[in-house]
């Protein structure tokens, strides 16, 4: 970043400066580090075990419909019931497989029709539930086994166990997390346990579902504070040795010494510095243009273009990403606006917001004052939350979220699963898209990891009826791939790069 100077001080004053400020940041900051890396971790844990409780009570409560609904046919022909029991399979999305009992005795299947098999209900938690390594089709399957009775009537509905350890997977992204029920547990290979629950050395949470006989651990193994603040978190770690350096520099190099990073984000602001560049966004099945991003840069008199990464966690940190955001919506208004009669379509123009965004309501009238430059129904704004800052669900900010979806305002959480507070927000927020953070998208083809979890979100977005767009597409296998597992949007270099407001005018009246 470009930095003003300052005189140069004695060379005495430049040594001291030097030790106190460039070793003291990197000793104390990285005792507070290792100290917030342990805090966030237990914050992690809980909230992921939350939210695991929250996925396999909705799944439960799809399974115990089935059951609930099967219930008046205990006791009559199988024969003349079956084809109920399979309709309970094919209408529910998790159930493997139903049963119904008389007197205790399990005498009809969905999968081999008549059948015969004792029921013990002291094999099921609270008399309902049981998670079993298997059943005759799949032994090696693990299921989850939900059970209702009413005297000698009785109804079992089995929930697939790859649904179960698909869940742990997704939510648990980097947590170890495992599902209880009874003695038995899962674990997020999807391997089936009966020995005693091992111990997470690292921020183990246990919580028990309120309305279902389980319970979820969530943990982390021994030394996962330090992989944790390594792996997790470079930017941090990355930040704290860089600002050791700047101060051992400021010490040393005092004559060289460089203004606040505030009051020069403040001169380039006033000075109009902050531009909008447009990346496009496609329909992933025509790959028509549908919109475009908006995204700052910043062009320097003397330094030329500066990246993103130099300055928006400054402008963040300072406040004034706030005013910064609302030039650029004056600047792409004043360029867009008046050619949006030619829109044949809803054109999505995306933006970028942070939690300081979120604070006051003078957001909904920025939003108010860029639709009003548009003719009236020719685009969709999309504001997209970022997770460099964590928004916290306020009053203030449920307010914000429903002033702005009154208005026509639509939200999407960027970069979807990376960030530990993704999950959070699609509970806490009223979402309408979310965006595949580019890391997946650059795997596919090549890591069968992230391949699954990429489909695991897209099948998640499917579920709660939500848009999807993908970042990064680089490649036409990516491409393809992306389009046929039924993604609506695609954006990355493939359909175009970032562009300044006139090349991308000029592109636009070419689609």
């Amino acid at each position: 970043m470009p930095l003003t100077v300052k005189p140069r001080r004695p060379r005495a004053s430049r040594i001291a400066v030097t030790l106190l400020s460039g070793l003291l940041p990197v000793i104390l900051g990285s005792a507070i580090l290792y100290m917030q890396a342990g805090r966030t971790l237990e914050q992690s844990t809980r909230l992921t075990a939350e939210e695991a409780i929250r996925q396999f009570e909705l799944m439960l409560d799809n399974t115990a419909q089935a059951a609930r609904e099967l219930l008046p046919l205990a006791g009559q022909s199988c024969i003349d019931v079956n084809l109920a029991l399979r309709e309970q399979v094919t209408r529910r999305p998790f159930v493997r497989s139903t049963n119904l009992v008389w007197d205790d005795v399990n005498y009809c299947s969905s999968l081999f029709g008549d059948f015969h098999e004792k029921i013990d209900a002291g094999d099921y938690s609270d008399g309902k539930l049981a998670l079993m390594k298997g059943n005759l089709v799949t032994p090696n399957s693990a299921v989850l086994v939900y059970r209702i009775s009413e005297g000698k009537k009785g109804a079992l509905s089995t929930l697939d166990g790859y649904h179960l350890s698909n869940v742990l997977r997704m939510i648990g992204h980097s947590t170890v997390l495992r599902l209880q029920v009874g003695s038995n547990w899962l674990s997020a290979d999807g391997q089936f346990h009966q020995e005693a629950l091992p111990a997470l050395p690292v921020a183990q949470t246990r919580l028990d579902s309120t309305r279902y006989a389980f319970s979820v651990t969530a943990g982390f193994p021994e030394g996962e504070t330090w992989r944790y603040m390594s792996s997790e978190y470079p930017p941090l770690f990355s930040l704290l040795i860089f600002f050791g350096v700047v101060s051992g520099c400021i010490g040393h190099f005092l004559q060289k010494r460089s203004t606040s990073p505030s009051h020069e984000l403040q001169r380039a602001m006033e000075a109009a510095e902050f531009v909008p560049y447009f990346q496009p966004v496609v329909h992933g099945d025509s790959k028509k243009w549908s919109g475009a991003e908006v995204l700052m840069r910043w062009n320097h008199p003397k330094e030329g273009l500066v990246r993103p990464d130099l300055f928006i966690p400054f402008a963040e940190h300072s406040g004034l990403i706030v005013p910064m955001t609302r030039s650029l919506m004056q600047q792409t208004a004043q360029l867009l606006g008046p050619v949006s009669a030619s829109f044949n379509e809803p054109f999505h123009i995306g933006i970028n917001i942070t939690a300081s965004h979120c604070k006051d309501l003078k957001l909904v009238e920025d939003c108010r004052q860029f639709i009003g430059a548009f003719v009236p129904g020719t685009i969709n704004l999309v504001l997209e939350l970022t997770e460099r800052q964590l928004i916290e669900p306020t009053p203030v900010t449920l307010q914000l979220f429903e002033q702005l979806h009154e208005l026509g305002v639509m939200i999407a959480i960027d970069d979807f699963g990376t960030g530990h507070s993704s999950l959070g927000y699609l509970r806490q927020f009223n979402v309408d898209f979310l965006k595949i953070d580019q890391s997946f998208v650059a795997m596919i083809g090549a890591d069968a990891l992230s391949r699954h979890i990429l489909d695991s979100i897209i099948e998640l977005s499917a579920k709660l009826d939500l848009g999807i767009v993908a970042e990064g597409v680089e490649t036409t296998e990516q491409s393809d791939y992306l389009s046929a597992h039924g993604v609506n949007f695609l954006q990355g270099y493939l359909f175009g790069r970032p562009m300044p407001g006139a090349d991308f005018l000029s592109a636009l009246s070419h689609r």
